[in-house]
């Protein structure tokens, strides 16, 4: 039975531009910047020092805590540990290495035949050295989320919905390496040992859904959710809704109510980690939009900066107005093309200009709160942010906002909803600290 969530809009796909890009691996640039924070939580350490010989694979960043390590993406030398450009989190400390084109690999990880002599625990461990994060956008260490007492998840999902216009990079991983994505899916369950375990993918996927279908024969305990296209289902708490129609409630995270959710990207790179041995070091990224000259899928190292990404994958437009990191609804504008790709990196869109709207006041139509998959009221929100009222943006519950953009995509008055939020729940959490 297919279930719908509250709320939620369906924009233009413009998904044609690369959904039948299969991933290339772009060229190795000659300069990586390496960030150490690349995850939700504490910034690592650098382990390596200017003029340190690193490999491609090795372990450089590290740390205590709510920290996953960070690995070099190609061999050469270390020229620096310096700041450098991070999409959207500013100047972050990065290990800049000159690469040597050698691809000299050596990592402390194993590879495995099978995960058949392993335990939940040696799994988990594993997951942390490869450090591998949420690689759908949010970056929460994975070994973190995963580790969950036996028998509070009862249902694990594979979030494989990629619901953002223009983004391809999760469909094309699907189609060519679904075995990747199923057994580190299987991995994942062997740890939280649930009761059911879905991969949910939208039904305007029939590629993959095919792919899916045929090599889940080898995995009868993962059930296919085919789910109707709808944004933004690929949120986790919309998609918890749509697969066991249980809610998350206001404050608490989905393992509160049973509920493990997992992107595809993530799951093929635990499998990855714990059958190949192989570290996060690299991921497809959907680079795309009018303003790319050949849009494609492509297969970048950590580190690549944008320009260099863009160049691989034919340059952009004179006219390009805009670069963005991810996709056009949640995707945050780049001030330049000097960012880093990172690991929870899944695309880079290039736009034209686009028509220019003035802003007019709010007709009180309610279209924002229609579209809200929180059931928020972004109208009132939307006052109280421009009152500087953090008490009113607190009862009205901004912190529940997950910045889809529903409510600024369809507003009349050309409000910018969204970017308003993020500034006041910015303001929420510095009154919060005082």
């Amino acid at each position: 039975m297919k279930l719908a969530f509250s709320g939620g809009i369906h924009p233009a796909g413009h998904k044609e531009l690369t959904n039948n890009a299969v991933p290339v691996e772009a060229k190795a640039p000659e300069i990586v910047a390496i960030p150490l924070k690349q995850h939700i939580g504490a910034p690592c350490t650098a382990l390596v020092e200017k003029g340190a010989h690193v490999y491609m694979g090795q372990k450089i960043g590290d740390g205590e805590g709510m920290t996953v390590p960070v690995h070099a993406s190609v061999s050469g030398e270390v020229i620096a540990v310096e700041p450098r450009k991070f999409p959207g989190w500013g100047d972050v400390e990065c290990i800049v290495i000159k690469n040597d084109f050698k691809d000299e690999f050596k990592s402390d990880l194993k590879a495995h035949d099978s995960a058949d002599s392993l335990n939940g625990d040696e799994i988990l461990r594993i997951i942390r050295e490869a450090g591998i994060v949420g690689m759908g956008g949010a970056a929460f260490p994975t070994n973190i989320k995963a580790k969950v007492p036996l028998g509070d998840i009862d249902t694990v999902i594979a979030n494989a919905c990629e619901c953002e216009p223009y983004i391809t990079s999760d469909d094309m991983l699907l189609r060519t390496n679904p075995e990747k994505v199923l057994g580190g899916l299987k991995l994942i369950a062997e740890i939280l040992r649930p009761k059911r375990i879905v991969i949910a993918v939208e039904d305007n996927k029939k590629e993959a859904i095919d792919v899916l279908r045929g090599e889940l024969k080898n995995y009868p305990m993962i059930e296919l959710s085919v789910l109707p296209t709808r944004y933004p289902q690929g949120a986790e708490k919309q998609l918890i809704y749509a697969v066991t129609k249980r809610e998350v409630p206001s404050g608490k995270l989905p393992k509160d109510i049973g509920c493990g959710v997992f992107n595809t990207a993530t799951c093929a790179s635990v499998y990855e980690a714990v059958i190949e041995g192989m570290p996060v070091i690299r991921r497809i990224v959907t680079i795309t939009g009018e303003g790319a000259n050949e849009p494609k899928n492509m297969i970048v190292r950590f580190g690549t900066s944008y320009e260099d990404a863009l160049n691989a994958a034919g340059g952009i437009k004179p006219e390009t107005e805009k670069v963005l990191s991810g996709g056009p609804m949640m995707g945050l504008a780049q001030p330049d093309l000097k960012s880093s790709v990172v690991k929870g990196n899944n695309a880079i869109l290039c736009l034209l200009p686009q028509k220019k709207y003035d802003e007019t006041a709010c007709i009180r139509c309610g279209k924002c709160t229609e579209v809200c998959p929180i059931r928020l009221q972004p109208l009132y929100l939307y006052r109280n942010v421009k009152n500087g009222n953090t008490e009113g943006l607190k009862k009205l519950g901004i912190m529940d906002c997950i910045e889809c953009g529903c409510c600024a995509y369809g507003c009349p008055a050309k409000l910018p909803l969204t970017e308003s939020f993020r500034l006041g729940k910015k303001a929420v959490r510095e009154a919060m600290a005082k």
